[in-house]
């Protein structure tokens, strides 16, 4: 990565900082973090999702079509007590138990105990003329299936530590997550609070090996402490908080590996002290920039979503809007897409997002509480070894692609885009790949394809569009935008 560097004062401690956080670098280890052990610091829990409330048939997408609506064996059991009725008959009709063995996309999810039927236009068949719920009206909340109970609220415990972020696919918890200037406050303040006393962070728990890892759940808090804070840094610009965030993971891997023998909390106190300098500022600035690959690696994600079979027609939208913002055309080739590309960032994205730097802050702390960040999903596969730089690679992803799209469609609406263009396009994305089954383990594969899962590759994506430096690469000529065609036997994109 670094070969490709001018040689200055700033680039050498950026190598220094680079080669000290990767695996059996660190030097560095305050010997009062490891022999003191101070009560543990509890973060401010982020409490938006608590205000949440459901705006039923005013809703321009309902949470009620477009996907499948499982049903948990409680709520199953309760209906088959209810009396006989209009409704009791209307459940009856649009309630169908689920194979336990099923796992074909006409299904709900693997372990679904029923789903209901969807209608001709994949609408929820327990629906009102005006849109809201037969169930909710006649019955109350009490009878609701969980999913519904509680959705878009995404609630995960991990260490005893409860966190409720939001679905970005609801339209609402959409505008609430990315248009609140004080979302990380919270976080933002205690960090303060915390460096005004001078004292490292430490955990008083010892943490225990499996599988020959060092299990860093007791650390789970303080973790989420400095993610939640490199977040809102705007000392640095985004992109660099995020290249930051996965040299901060890969030394994680590295420690709970074995691979190098530091404690958690002089390691926590060893980068917060090095983000606080900031003195890699200008040496990150010489990290490698190439907004070709970049724009290809989100047309190919972009791709893998309007590959699915129940693509929505909000989703459509965006995507035109944004190929039409790039300069798309029979004509287009990948070097014509990324000039376009590049000015749309420089003449209108950049600038919306100076006058509004919180939303994708808002949208990256809220996609780090909805995936447990950087321990990964309650329901990774089985045995599956924890790989925070991978955790780190995936959430790359979806922040490229959700900024990319916004860049297209910022170029598509000029001087007029503006916050509402903003939330349509991330929930109408979100509601593709959020609930994706596939989508991380594609959107992976693809960035190992492509070489962009290193840090090279990931400052490549992070990086901001610069027109002039938008085509220096000689690119052959494409035809059409096009996603990734069939690999080793599977189809996992389609041109669009």
């Amino acid at each position: 990565m670094l070969s490709n560097l001018h040689s200055s004062s700033q680039v050498h401690r950026l190598h220094r900082f680079w080669t000290d956080f990767i695996p059996g670098r660190g030097k560095l280890t305050p010997p009062h973090c490891q022999e003191r052990r101070l009560p543990p610091i509890l973060p401010t829990r982020l409490t938006y999702a608590e205000s949440f409330r459901c705006i039923g048939s005013a809703c321009e997408d309902t949470c009620c079509q477009g996907w499948n609506v499982p049903i948990d064996q409680a709520t199953y059991e309760k209906f088959l007590q209810l009396p006989t009725s209009p409704l009791r008959s209307m459940l009856d009709a649009n309630i169908l138990t689920v194979p336990p063995d099923a796992v074909d996309e006409k299904f709900a999810r693997p372990g679904s105990f029923a789903q209901i039927r969807m209608d001709g236009q994949n609408r929820c068949s327990l629906l009102t003329e005006e849109s809201l719920c037969h169930i909710h009206a006649s019955l109350g909340e009490g009878f609701l299936p969980r999913i519904c109970a509680n959705y878009p609220r995404i609630v995960n415990e991990i260490d005893g530590f409860e966190e409720t972020a939001l679905a970005l696919s609801c339209p609402e918890a959409t505008r609430l997550v990315l248009l609140n200037p004080k979302l990380l406050a919270p976080v933002l303040l205690a960090q303060e609070r915390l460096a005004a006393t001078g004292e490292p962070r430490c955990e008083p728990a010892a943490a225990a090996a499996t599988d020959g890892r060092l299990s860093l759940l007791p650390w789970f808090r303080p973790i989420r402490q400095v993610v939640l804070a490199l977040v809102g840094n705007r000392a640095y610009p985004l992109w660099q908080r995020l290249f930051l965030l996965g040299v901060f993971c890969r030394r994680l891997d590295a420690i709970a590996s074995g691979e190098l023998q530091r404690s958690i909390p002089a390691f926590l106190a060893d980068f917060e002290a090095t983000v606080t300098s900031q003195s890699l500022l200008t040496a990150m600035e010489s990290l490698p920039r190439d907004c070709a690959a970049q724009l290809d690696v989100v047309l190919r994600l972009a791709g893998m979503l309007l590959h699915r079979s129940n693509v929505r027609p909000r989703f459509v939208e965006c995507v035109q809007a944004f190929t039409a913002g790039i300069g798309n055309s029979p004509d287009a080739t990948l070097e014509s897409l990324t000039a376009h590309y590049a000015q749309a960032h420089e003449r209108y994205f950049e600038p919306f997002l100076r006058h509004h730097p919180h939303i994708l802050e808002n949208y990256l702390g809220n996609a780090i509480l909805r995936c447990r960040f950087p321990f990964g999903r309650e329901d990774a596969p089985a045995g599956a070894p924890l790989s925070m730089a991978r955790e780190c690679a995936l959430l790359t992803a979806q922040f490229a692609l959700v900024r990319g799209l916004l860049i297209g469609v910022a170029g598509f609406h000029g001087e007029a885009f503006s916050v509402t263009h903003v939330v349509h396009t991330v929930q109408a994305a979100s509601k593709h790949f959020e609930h994706h089954p596939k989508f991380s383990t594609l959107a992976y594969e693809l960035l190992v394809e492509s070489r962009m899962d290193g840090a090279r590759g990931l400052a490549i994506l992070l990086r901001d569009a610069e027109p002039d430096a938008a085509s220096r690469a000689a690119r052959p000529a494409l035809p059409e935008i096009h996603a990734p065609g069939p690999r080793n036997g599977r189809d996992v994109g389609t041109s669009f």
